[in-house]
C-alpha cells in the first residue's frame, strides 16, 4: 500500500477538506495523547538506554525540532520506525477510550460531498490512521487518506511544506486556494496557512487560546465548521 488510500473513486474536480485525526476527530480530552506520550518515552529510555528524565527530554527536543519524535529517532539513532510504529500508535488500547461519534457523523454527513471532497491527513502512519475513523465510525465517508510513511526515508510529516504538496496530489487538487484544512496543531495550522490554504486552528475547550492566532479561524469545536464553511454543508445547522 502506498502512502495514499482511495476509499471511493471519483474525478470530479473539487475543493478538498482535509481533516487532522488524532486530537481533532477525537478530544485531547480522550487522553490519547498522554497514553502515546508515555510509550514513546517509554521507547525512548528502552532503546536509546535513557534514564526517564532524559528520554522524556529528548523526546520534547525531537517533537519541536521534527514535528514528530520517530523522525529524530530515525535521523538520529537508525531505529527501525516500523518496529517504532508497532510498539508505540499501534500498542494504544484505542478500543477502550475511542467510541463511535454519531455527532461528529452527523456532521460530516452534513457536507455536501458533490461540492467538496473529504480527506484524512495525519502525521501518524497508515494503520493507526484507519484504525481511529474506523472506531469513529466514520471510515466510510472520507474519499481518502495522507498519511506520513514511516517505510520511506526522509521521514516528511506536518508542517513540512512537502507533506502538504503530498495531500495535494494524492487528493488530487492542484490549487492552494482550494484547500481547506483542519487541525489542533498550532504549528501544523501556521504552515497550512502560509502556504495559502484556508485553515481553522482548533483549540478544544478548555484550552489556553494562542496569544497570536494560527491561522485565519479559530475554532472551539467542530460544529463550527458549519459557521465558517457554510458553502460546503446541506444545511447551516444540525436537524
Amino acid at each position: 500500500m502506498g502512502s495514499q488510500t482511495e476509499l471511493n473513486g471519483t474525478t470530479a474536480p473539487r475543493p478538498v477538506l482535509f481533516f487532522d485525526i488524532d486530537n481533532c476527530l477525537y478530544p485531547r480530552s480522550a487522553k490519547v495523547y498522554d497514553l502515546m506520550a508515555d510509550l514513546i518515552d517509554k521507547y525512548f529510555a528502552t532503546h536509546l538506554g535513557l534514564s526517564e528524565e532524559e528520554a522524556i527530554q529528548l523526546h520534547k527536543d525531537y517533537y519541536k525540532n521534527y514535528g514528530l519524535a520517530i523522525e529524530g529517532l530515525v535521523r538520529h539513532h537508525q531505529i527501525d520506525p516500523l518496529d517504532y510504529n508497532a510498539k508505540v500508535d499501534d500498542a494504544l488500547p484505542l478500543e477502550g477510550i475511542i467510541k463511535p461519534n454519531p455527532q461528529l457523523r452527523k456532521l460530516l454527513e452534513d457536507i455536501d460531498t458533490s461540492k467538496v471532497k473529504l480527506w484524512l491527513l495525519t502525521n501518524a502512519y497508515v494503520t493507526h490512521g484507519q484504525r481511529v475513523v474506523k472506531l469513529l465510525g466514520i471510515d466510510d465517508l472520507f474519499e481518502g487518506l495522507t498519511y506520513c510513511d514511516y517505510s520511506q526515508a526522509p521521514i516528511i510529516c506536518k508542517p513540512h511544506k512537502d507533506m502538504f504538496a503530498k495531500a495535494m496530489k494524492e487528493a488530487g487538487v492542484e490549487r492552494d486556494d482550494e484547500c481547506y484544512f483542519v487541525d489542533d496543531s498550532y504549528a501544523n495550522a501556521v504552515g497550512a496557512q502560509q502556504l495559502g490554504w484556508t485553515t481553522a486552528h482548533l483549540v478544544e475547550e478548555g484550552l489556553e487560546l494562542p496569544s497570536t492566532p494560527a491561522s485565519q479561524y479559530q475554532i472551539r469545536h467542530l460544529e463550527e465548521l458549519r459557521d465558517i464553511f457554510p458553502q460546503f454543508f446541506k444545511s447551516s445547522n444540525p436537524e
